[in-house]
């Protein structure tokens, strides 16, 4: 990824947050030189190694799977807020841009076939994301379909081997343009634009 030095993120918190609060990332191989991209939740282990793990499960039909059995290098990518930037927010002329945050990440893949690992994995997602509920959903599957429902996905995790982030968020105006760009988003009544400003205000 290109990453002009002022906007390169090498905070690890502030990567993570990322990736945890967008964990409905893209997953990347390249079987043969061809891209093939997948679309799915991920769940992040920061302490997991020397530089953090990602788990998640891929249906089984779907023939990515294979190309994680291979050990071979894979690429997760989590797209934070983002947002245009209006070139009359600074004080001088200018062009129109646009405003993000983003969180590459490569890793080796190993795959999670035995069934009581990806159970277990399986569980570990859905509490992560039913906890936010304020009903939290408790499985009651019978043990019969729950063994058929697993045999349709495959598990995965990814040892992470470099974690990359772009924070693009007007790092090279003056503070007095950086504060009209905070302004101008909140003005837009755009949630995502409003979350540009916020990482703005906050970094």
């Amino acid at each position: 990824m290109y990453i002009p030095e002022s906007f390169k993120e090498e905070n690890p918190e502030r990567l993570a947050a990322l990736i945890n609060d967008n964990s409905f990332g893209m997953l990347i191989t390249a079987p043969d030189g061809i891209p093939f991209v997948t679309h799915l939740p991920f769940l992040l282990e920061p302490s997991a190694g020397k530089h953090g793990k990602l788990l998640g499960h891929i249906a089984r039909a779907n023939p990515q799977w294979r190309h994680l059995a291979s050990g071979a290098e894979v690429l997760a990518v989590f797209q934070g807020p983002h947002a245009y930037i209006s070139p009359s927010w600074y004080l001088s002329p200018n062009v129109p841009t646009w405003n993000y945050a983003v969180a590459h990440v490569r890793g080796i893949s190993r795959l999670i076939e035995d069934p009581a690992e990806l159970d277990a994995l399986v569980e570990r997602l859905t509490q992560y994301h039913e906890s936010q509920m304020p009903s939290p959903y408790q499985s009651g599957l019978a043990d019969e379909l729950r063994a058929r429902l697993l045999d349709m996905i495959v598990g995965f995790e990814i040892e992470i081997t470099e974690l990359q982030g772009k924070f693009k968020i007007s790092q090279n105006r003056s503070p007095e343009e950086q504060q009209g760009v905070i302004a101008g988003l909140n003005q837009t009544n755009n949630p995502l634009a409003a979350a540009v400003a916020k990482l703005m205000s906050e970094i």
